[in-house]
């Protein structure tokens, strides 16, 4: 951001630096000019690993060389042979040498700096550090200008816009403190409604449709403040990130101002959607990651600690956002893990101090981010304790615990089941569906030509029914009441399961089954009075008796019914039955008994009190339970299952979107996103990017790739064309970016999911910069080779030309950002520059 912590200063003192002749300008935090404040040029010279000027080295060979171990991003080189006349310049690398004997006299006076903090600190003879501010007037202008085009009319359109109808009725459940479920972790939405608490909004209001007018009392611009600011934030951000890879300032306000023009970031930062925090957050990381890496030769010194909190935290918020932040966690956890794995090699560090460094990173990287992770979640439960519309994804224990819904049918109900209990037998895992029948039968024969037994049809059904009931009959007793002393239910005991508005029983026969004829068919026995008797024997197995004892109970048990004729397991196989089964879910039986689809439980539970059948069928058309206490799971229960579900589960109905797209066509911006549509214009939001900067990004990647494959032959003859400095940067922009891009890139080939462009944004991002540090390359290696003044001023000149050209495209498609704009059809058509943009125009 604009305003960074420089340093954390032990005993109260402020360490002082010589000027740089890159930094930009300064003001101290009374707004002042401070033209002569000195600033930390001195300290990237000599700490930072990844600058522009003269790397950190830590051994001398018996060759006279510096080398050490090159870290992912360039952690220390060896001095070689570079410019292009191949001349070893042996002066800088005796002054490379000098460097290191200092570091390495800094790296054993700082071995005690923990020892010597924790002792000072305690008995009185140290002052408490002390945190020193810079702003940096450059990312100061930068953050402001961001402002200005996120927060601009940030009330309008006031219409719901795409995902916004699904985080703003999130944001309302929050304020009712009604259960949700969503595949994302909770803290980008637990931000919203943060914001629609401190504005007062109470949670009642209502729609339903994307392209409806919010209704009153809904704050809007309250809530897409929150991703908006964030979306402003990521720009400071981005410049601090550039400098602290040892660019200059010059190409850090570059990268600024193209995530300020990119049309894409401005739109997805404008409205109640999550990738600008996402963004944030995850770049902040890799931020912090850099500037704890420029630390290492000041180890547990405080802002050694600060910055590994901060990169730990940070990327930790960016996977409670969206999981996809996990990727940025995986870059730098494999920086650090290679440094570290380095740092073993250091024959100057001991043994003691490896482990310190140890537990310092998994203290911070892995304790803390798991508190911080687990703290979204207890905050996300422990605010909603209400039954709301999501909660049949959840298993029957999980429903139990919330204020209402099936809480109010269970809370009453017996605990053990037993000989006459009328149940309900939910499917524990995976998809959410109750053991069902009805008095259909299966066809004769299958399209295949296959046979059926013709019996009665047994599915599972995803909606509460009264064809769901079934009650439990010992196989030699003729009634179904249940009698006291009550005959409980235990593990191993033989049971039969009788349907309880037909009366027929749970049957299994050595016949295919009709959508998985690898398994075995599940009915209910009609006796035809042919030779097919039944066979309708189950035995019960409690999988989780070691925890909930040998009975049967209600809710808490989970158990597989084995069929004693096969063998088999009674199975949800997670296929769909045609018209004939009204597009119910098949059941069967499986030879393969321990899997999580054979597991079910007994959701809902009464005694049978009645003989008669019709009046047993009546009451349970009528069951209904008075509360009496409710059913109580830890939070670790709860966020187990709730983990489980999350990756699991898959929320998405539409699988074809008019607006999905393939990971093939990101790179070349081959398709947008409709966002919302004006109703009385063609004023529109659209998803689309800025079409210089996003082929720009595309065409940089391969030259990158071009570029490195030539040093890398080139060096291979031992043929050094720029100065190892140089070189070192090069390789370090690669590792850091391109690598960054590919780990959110290539992952999105192998998701069974609809697609969206703004899935590509956070790869997308990481390209960007990729191309940022390649336009400083080239313009280095332009001042380099190329000595004519005119030569030079046309080159610079092509450059400015780009940029305006990108200014021209975002003021030409920023219309699609704000949306205010009353378009023609002839100017919608205009700004189609491909033909596979699908702009909308409804009105002539």
């Amino acid at each position: 951001m604009f305003c960074m912590i420089d340093k954390v200063v032990d005993d109260g003192v402020q360490e002082k630096s010589s000027n740089d002749k890159n930094r930009s300008p300064k003001i101290n935090k009374k707004g002042k000019g401070s033209p002569k404040q000195k600033g930390r040029g001195s300290e990237v010279k000599q700490n930072d690993d990844v600058s522009e000027n003269e790397p950190d080295s830590s051994e001398a060979t018996d060759g006279g060389s510096c080398p050490s171990p090159n870290g992912p991003i360039g952690d220390g080189f060896k001095e070689k042979t570079m410019g292009v006349n191949g001349i070893r310049e042996d002066g800088l690398r005796k002054q490379n040498c000098a460097q290191e004997d200092e570091s390495s006299t800094s790296e054993s006076h700082s071995s005690d700096d923990l020892e010597h903090f924790t002792t000072s600190w305690f008995s009185g003879d140290s002052n408490p550090p002390t945190f020193t501010f810079e702003v940096d007037a450059l990312a100061l202008v930068m953050f402001l200008i961001a402002v200005t085009t996120r927060m601009y009319r940030l009330e309008e359109p006031r219409g719901i816009v795409f995902d916004e109808l699904h985080y703003g009725k999130f944001a309302i459940l929050y304020m009712k403190r009604t259960f949700f479920f969503d595949g994302h972790p909770p803290l980008g939405k637990q931000l919203i409604a943060l914001a629609g608490y401190l504005a007062g909004f109470d949670g009642n209001v209502q729609f339903d449709r994307i392209g409806s007018k919010y209704p009153n009392g809904f704050p809007v611009w309250s809530l897409r403040a929150v991703p908006a600011f964030f979306g402003s934030l990521l720009v400071p951000v981005v410049y601090h990130l550039i400098v602290e890879l040892g660019l200059t300032h010059k190409t850090a306000v570059l990268a600024a101002v193209l995530v300020i023009l990119e049309n894409s970031l401005l739109t997805q930062s404008r409205f109640i959607l999550m990738e600008s925090m996402l963004l944030f957050f995850s770049f902040y990381g890799i931020l912090a990651l850099l500037k704890f890496r420029k630390l290492k030769n000041k180890p547990f010194s405080p802002s050694w600690w600060f910055w590994l909190f901060m990169m730990g935290s940070s990327l930790t918020c960016a996977i409670c956002v969206k999981y996809i932040g996990f990727f940025s966690a995986v870059l730098a956890g494999t920086i650090i893990t290679w440094d570290y794995w380095h740092m073993i090699a250091d024959k100057t560090i001991s043994d003691k101090k490896l482990v310190l460094h140890f537990f310092a990173r998994f203290l911070m990287l892995v304790a803390v981010p798991v508190c911080l992770y687990l703290l979204t979640f207890y905050i996300h439960l422990n605010l909603l304790t209400k039954a709301g519309p999501h909660d049949n994804i959840m298993t029957s224990a999980f429903q139990a615990s919330l204020e209402g819904g099936l809480a109010s049918i269970t809370k009453g109900q017996p605990l053990e089941i037993s000989h006459g209990s009328q149940i309900t037998l939910r499917h524990t895992h995976g998809r959410a569906c109750w053991l069902h029948s009805h008095p259909h039968v299966y066809p004769l024969r299958y399209p295949d030509k296959r046979g059926s037994s013709h019996q009665q049809q047994v599915t599972c059904y995803s909606f509460k029914d009264v064809n769901n009931w079934w009650i439990v009959k010992r196989p030699k007793k003729n009634d179904l009441v249940v009698s006291e002393p009550v005959d409980k239910i235990r593990h191993g005991d033989i049971i039969q399961l009788v349907h309880g508005m037909t009366s027929r029983a749970l049957n299994s026969h050595d016949v295919a089954a009709p959508m998985s004829p690898q398994h075995q068919e599940v009915s209910c026995y009609i006796d035809y009075n042919i030779s097919f008797p039944a066979q309708n024997l189950w035995k019960v197995e409690i999988v989780n008796k070691d925890t909930e004892g040998a009975v049967w109970h209600t809710i808490h048990s989970h158990v597989r019914l084995i069929h004693v004729n096969s063998t088999q397991a009674l199975k949800f196989s997670g296929k769909q039955l045609p018209e004939w089964g009204f597009n119910q879910h098949e059941v069967v039986t499986d030879r393969v008994i321990k899997q999580d689809d054979t597991v079910w439980n007994v959701e809902e539970h009464r005694y049978t009190k009645n003989a008669d059948q019709k009046e047993r069928e009546r009451e349970m058309g009528m069951a209904e339970f008075v509360p009496l206490q409710p059913t109580q799971l830890s939070f670790f229960e709860k966020i187990w299952e709730l983990q489980v579900k999350m990756l699991t589960v898959n929320q998405e109905n539409v699988q074809d979107h008019m607006y999905s797209s393939e990971p093939m066509e990101w790179p070349f911006l081959s398709r947008g996103i409709a966002y919302w549509i004006s109703p009385h214009s063609n004023a529109q939001i659209h998803l689309i990017g800025n079409v210089v900067i996003w082929y720009s990004a595309t065409v940089g990647m391969f030259v990158y790739l071009a570029i490195f494959l030539f040093y890398i032959l080139r060096r291979r003859r031992a043929c050094y064309d720029i100065p190892e400095d140089t070189w070192e940067k090069f390789c370090v922009i690669g590792k850091l970016f391109l690598i960054g891009y590919l780990l959110h890139f290539l992952p999105y080939f192998f998701a069974d999911r609809t697609l969206f462009l703004h899935h590509y944004l956070p790869a997308f991002l990481y390209k960007l910069l990729l191309l940022v540090g390649l336009i400083e390359h080239v313009i280095f290696l332009f001042n380099y080779t190329v000595k004519s003044r005119m030569l030079r001023r046309l080159f610079y000149i092509s450059i400015f030309a780009w940029l305006l050209g990108a200014l021209f495209v975002f003021w030409n498609f920023s219309v699609f950002s704000y949306g205010r704009t009353p378009l023609s059809a002839q100017q919608v058509m205009d700004l189609k520059w491909k033909d596979t943009w699908d702009f909308i125009i409804h009105r002539t």
